[in-house]
């Protein structure tokens, strides 16, 4: 899988609301109704994780989910990451 440049990442980034670009990763943060519903959707963001064999380095406390994407393989940003990115977004928009 081939590293993206910072060109091609802020390109990539127009197509997803709420993403960045941080230090080598794409990332983002939810806000659920509660820790119940964070969960349920987290647990359904695992089953999609591993269909695509891609796995997020993840941070939730209590409503708050913080997801930060990159592809350790290439030391950087690929394709996979934004792929695995706007399933997050249909999880998220299904909700």
């Amino acid at each position: 899988m081939k590293k993206l440049s910072e060109a091609e990442i802020s390109k990539e980034l127009e197509q997803l609301d709420g993403w960045e670009y941080v230090d080598g990763a794409i990332e983002t943060t939810f806000e659920f109704k509660n820790f119940k519903e964070a969960f349920s959707v987290m647990t359904r963001i695992a089953f999609e994780c591993e269909a695509q064999e891609h796995h997020p380095d993840w941070q939730n406390v209590y409503n708050t989910l913080s997801i930060r994407l990159n592809t350790h393989d290439a030391d950087g940003v690929t394709q996979k990451d934004f792929q695995l990115a706007k399933s997050i977004e249909d999880i998220i928009e299904s909700e």
